[in-house]
């Protein structure tokens, strides 16, 4: 990366994240935040500062929707790890019920169509329970996946806060560490949980290092085609992180 990190700067992050979490939720006016649980270190680290940003004010959720067991497994660990009361939404149900519906209006459901139904699904939830409780929903994604667009839009995007959107994966999982996290938890296997055996890097077609180290150091750190992959990805999703455009906006 551009700039060195180590564990002591990861710790005064922490810090700040927590602070800056804290006032967020004093200027809504709300009572905590919700948080959904999947198992990896993204949203492990936000638990974590979360947790010790306002305690007792942290209300997790697993939200399985056709999921791996192991989802879930590490949730619970994670959870347990923090000390943090969890509870569960089971939605295939849910999905079950939905697809076939819009099937029956737009045809047989897409690959990529299908997959995005879990974490709008899952968004729905985390903003319900959200709404209950009159907290803020935060969010999990970090840098390198907000630059590329690898999240989805209305589903893991629709969130209230992104306590770690300014920090790419390599930098996340130096906070985990920092946290204390389980290791098994700071170095799982990236993955959005869109369909069995599914891997972020996989579907991206480059490595968390390659896409961090363009972020940080830019083209020239990563091979001529993984800095055409990226630049395309970020170009294509540029849209994801703004919001619906109106025709003033042109004006």
């Amino acid at each position: 990366m551009g700039e060195a990190r180590d564990l002591r700067w990861a710790e005064v992050e922490v810090e700040r994240i927590g602070a800056w979490l804290a006032g967020k939720v004093k200027d809504a006016g709300a009572s905590g935040v919700v948080v959904g649980l999947s198992g990896g270190v993204d949203s492990a680290v936000v638990a974590a500062i979360a947790s010790r940003a306002l305690p007792g004010r942290v209300w997790a959720y697993i939200l399985p929707c056709h999921s791996a067991e192991a989802d879930a497994r590490d949730a619970r660990l994670v959870a347990r790890h923090l000390g943090l009361e969890v509870r569960t939404v089971e939605l295939d149900a849910a999905f079950d019920a939905l697809l076939p519906a819009l099937e029956a209006a737009g045809g047989p459901a897409r690959p990529l169509a299908r997959a995005n139904v879990k974490p709008r699904l899952r968004m729905i939830a985390l903003n319900f329970m959200a709404a209950q409780k009159n907290a803020l929903v935060a969010g999990t994604g970090n840098a390198s996946e907000l630059y590329v667009g690898y999240f989805t839009k209305w589903g893991d995007g629709g969130v209230d806060l992104l306590p770690i959107g300014h920090l790419v994966k390599g930098e996340v999982r130096l906070l985990g560490r920092a946290l204390g996290l389980p290791e098994a938890i700071v170095e799982r296997t990236p993955s959005a949980g869109l369909w069995e055996g599914q891997s972020d890097e996989a579907e991206m077609g480059f490595t968390y290092a390659e896409l961090d180290a363009y972020i940080r150091s830019g083209a020239s750190a990563v091979a001529p085609e993984v800095a055409a992959r990226i630049a395309e990805m970020h170009r294509r999703s540029e849209h994801k992180r703004r919001m619906p455009p109106t025709p003033a906006d042109e004006a």
